[in-house]
């Protein structure tokens, strides 16, 4: 019995009960008991109170001011983009015209075949019947990363239009008796370059986007049928079956081509037109 009357005593262990005393004593939830701790307290909520206050204050203070930094801001912008617009139309005037002046010199000092020379060198505009190719990427058809499609000397992968593939094609319609050619208006001189930087196509340093449209002026059937029985037109057929590369090709009555831009005179040579004179 003195063991049932001891546990009915100390329920509690004696060092439970030293810590529940201790507790009351500090406070239940631990606040300051003396008078200069709760001063404490006080002043620090205050303190941080203040301080949201103003910053709160500052913000809105300084959002009229942000607000008319960014419109500033934006109106530079405009005003620079439209500076570099009449900046470009300026430029491409003055190249209109110094082409426009090149053309008529070719036409006023050349011999018979000025008209030719400036036609195979694309110096100047040309209409005529000819062929309408249109080559595009396949369906669904990501950017590659490295190692893109026909890295290597074969095929290989996606059906991505490549610029090796556009040498390709545009070749073949010179060689099928094409009598000028033009990528998405851009007009292709015996000095062009077809090269290639990421996953676009640049034809003289200018990016094309697809689809990639083909224009060339020649006898419209017959440039269509020896281009696609030529070894660069099985090559793009090619790639359509096997790669789903997209294309089509139609003989038009009348296809127009611009001059080539920049187009520079580099050097000249007299031409004798008789003996002891030149001309």
């Amino acid at each position: 019995m003195s063991l049932l009357t001891n546990v009915m005593d100390h329920s509690l262990d004696d060092g439970y009960a030293e810590a529940a005393a201790r507790r009351g004593v500090e406070g239940r939830a631990g606040l300051p008991r003396t008078l200069r701790a709760k001063l404490g307290l006080a002043a620090g909520l205050v303190l941080a109170a203040l301080v949201v206050t103003v910053g709160a204050a500052q913000a809105r203070i300084a959002a009229p001011t942000i607000a008319k930094e960014k419109e500033e801001l934006i109106e530079r912008i405009e005003d620079g983009s439209k500076n570099a617009d009449n900046l470009q139309e300026n430029v491409d005037d003055l190249r209109a015209s110094v082409e426009e002046k090149q053309r008529e010199a070719l036409e006023k000092h050349g011999d018979k075949g000025a008209r030719r020379v400036a036609l195979l060198s694309g110096a100047t505009p040309v209409k005529g019947p000819g062929v309408k190719l249109v080559v595009d990427d396949a369906k669904d058809t990501e950017s590659s990363g490295s190692g893109g499609p026909r890295e290597s000397s074969g095929f290989s992968d996606t059906g991505r239009v490549r610029d090796r593939d556009m040498q390709r094609v545009v070749n073949g319609l010179w060689e099928s008796g094409a009598e000028a050619v033009s990528i998405n208006g851009q007009r292709l001189t015996s000095r062009s370059a077809i090269r290639a930087a990421g996953d676009a196509i640049l034809v003289d340093n200018k990016p094309l986007a697809p689809p990639y449209t083909l224009l060339a002026v020649g006898p419209g059937q017959k440039l269509s049928k020896k281009f696609q029985d030529s070894a660069d037109g099985q090559y793009l057929y090619v790639l359509h079956k096997d790669y789903g590369v997209r294309t089509s090709i139609s003989a038009q009555d009348e296809v127009r081509l611009p001059a080539a831009p920049s187009l520079i005179v580099r050097t000249a040579k007299p031409v004798r037109t008789g003996e002891g004179s030149t001309s």
